[in-house]
């Protein structure tokens, strides 16, 4: 996605010194990693990465404690501990990161940097789904309280196709040896390298200048930057946010559904409410199999599909005069035939009449995991087909955001691999 215009108008982005573990004061570098901290969702996944090693992330990101402003001033003092421990330490120069994933025949290369907030004025970060006030204010609270970015967000460009410009940079980079190689349990192996030298570092600045950016994953924590950079009046840290920025050109991200939980809302009644209004039809299992079912409809129109009561009901066709009475009309259609936007705005407002709350939905990536948490608690899970990637692109240049939470874009870089600091910064 390509600007045209000066380079000043693109994305600006800026070395820093990293803050990393160090190997020798920790069980493994596995071990201290966790996925982005909206991913783990469940309390017996909280627990397993806080027991895999006693400095593992998730305390810094996800900590324990019976109020917010405790949870923050915790997670802030463990941070500094830690720093006056030696268990995290800040690189001795300021670099630009080259990051890498790889699991059989996916791989992902980006660059980590800090880049400059000021981009969204001019429309060169863009966002395309909704956030929620509580979520970014409880994160922007845990960045102001421990001064740090914890996680980068997942930015996507579109390259030329070919190794040139940043690209090229990465690629040439991944020759040497890396600062750090690991391997995570969901068998993803992870590398980082350091880029110190100023002529590649202008290499991939000026190059990145050209391009404009969608927000793949991290919209909570980019509002999150923006609050944040406007409470302080004098330039610094604050104008800029960790990012992992990826040419999707060159290395094609995965697009995957996010799934809704509905607490407390148990599947009979759910199908009870929509028989009428949209067609319902009972699937055969095990789950690959109903998915493909989804996938199938999802392509002829909406669909969706509900599990919690140990089998599986498609729901697709919505009768056409429901959906002119609760779709808004005055949004493309792209936006109006999306899943995410049938789901809430028919389904979940006017049908079922769930609030979009945390303690009325959840928010799940991993399919299965949804499942077993609906039959576990005799409650709802609302399985839901990807968007295509090109969908969300055009969407968001045309300034639409979509439903929060209607993609999942992938992999997400792991969380614990280099952080910032925002006073050594």
């Amino acid at each position: 996605m390509n600007t045209s215009g000066r380079a000043d108008q693109g994305l600006r982005l800026i070395p820093f010194r990293g803050l990393r573990y160090v190997p020798e004061r920790v069980g493994s570098l596995a071990a201290v990693t966790s996925p982005p901290y909206d991913v783990v969702v469940r309390p017996d996944g909280l627990l397993h990465l806080e027991s895999a090693d006693p400095h593992n992330i998730v305390r810094l990101i996800l900590p324990h404690a019976a109020t917010a402003e405790v949870r923050h001033r915790q997670a802030a003092e463990t941070l500094n501990r830690w720093l006056a421990e030696g268990v995290l330490a800040p690189d001795p120069e300021a670099a630009l990161y080259v990051y890498e994933q790889r699991d059989g025949e996916i791989l992902q290369r980006g660059v980590i940097g800090a880049l400059a907030l000021s981009t969204t004025e001019e429309g060169v970060v863009l966002p395309h789904e909704d956030v929620m006030a509580d979520v970014v204010e409880d994160r922007a609270d845990l960045m102001r309280t421990t001064a740090a970015h914890l996680e980068p967000l997942l930015l996507t460009y579109r390259g030329e196709g070919r190794p040139s410009g940043a690209t090229a940079a990465v690629e040439r980079t991944v020759l040497r040896a890396p600062l750090l190689a690991t391997t995570t349990e969901d068998g993803f192996g992870h590398r980082l390298w350091a880029v110190t030298d100023p002529a590649e570092q202008a290499e991939i600045q000026t190059d990145l200048a050209r391009h404009q950016a969608l927000i793949a994953d991290g919209h909570h924590r980019w509002a999150t930057y923006l609050r944040l950079r406007e409470e302080h009046d004098s330039p610094g840290p604050w104008d800029f946010g960790l990012v992992l920025l990826v040419d999707t050109v060159r290395y094609p991200l995965r697009v995957r559904a996010i799934h809704r939980l509905l607490h407390g809302f148990p599947v009979e009644d759910a199908l009870a409410a929509v028989k009428g209004r949209f067609r319902v039809r009972d699937v055969e299992g095990p789950l690959p199999h109903a998915m493909a079912a989804l996938a199938k409809a999802a392509a002829e129109g909406n669909a969706f599909l509900l599990a919690g009561d140990g089998g599986f009901h498609l729901v697709d066709r919505p009768d056409e005069e429901l959906l002119a009475r609760t779709v808004p009309a005055d949004r493309p259609a792209a936006w109006r035939t999306l899943d995410a936007t049938v789901l809430h705005t028919t389904l979940l407002d006017r049908i079922w009449r769930i609030p979009d709350a945390p303690e009325h939905i959840a928010y799940i990536h991993d399919t299965a995991a949804t499942v077993e948490q609906a039959e576990r608690h005799h409650t709802t899970a609302v399985l839901m087909h990807p968007v295509r990637e090109e969908i969300v692109r055009d969407l968001a240049r045309q300034g639409v955001t979509m439903p929060r939470k209607s993609t999942s874009f992938g992999p997400k870089p792991a969380t614990g691999l280099v952080l910032r600091s925002l006073t050594t910064d």
